[in-house]
């Protein structure tokens, strides 16, 4: 019953926090993405095609959770 009352009053897991942690990153450095040129943070792009785009993404989801969950 506790683990309901956690998700009704609003309680997330790490993992749904990580996420969104990544996303932000993601969405505001441009990390992960190829080529053009954007204003802003340019060190994150990659060369390759959507597999590298994706495995770079789920690297940075990675990152996200180990900080999340407190590991270094």
């Amino acid at each position: 019953m506790s683990d309901l009352q956690g998700a009704v009053l609003g309680a997330r897991r790490d993992e749904d926090v990580a996420l969104d942690l990544m996303k932000f990153i993601a969405m505001t450095t441009g990390y992960g993405k190829s080529g053009g040129v954007t204003p802003g943070f340019q060190g994150g792009g990659t060369k390759g095609g959507p597999d590298d785009h994706a495995e770079q993404l789920l690297g940075l989801y990675s990152k996200c959770l180990d900080t999340v969950k407190g590991k270094k």
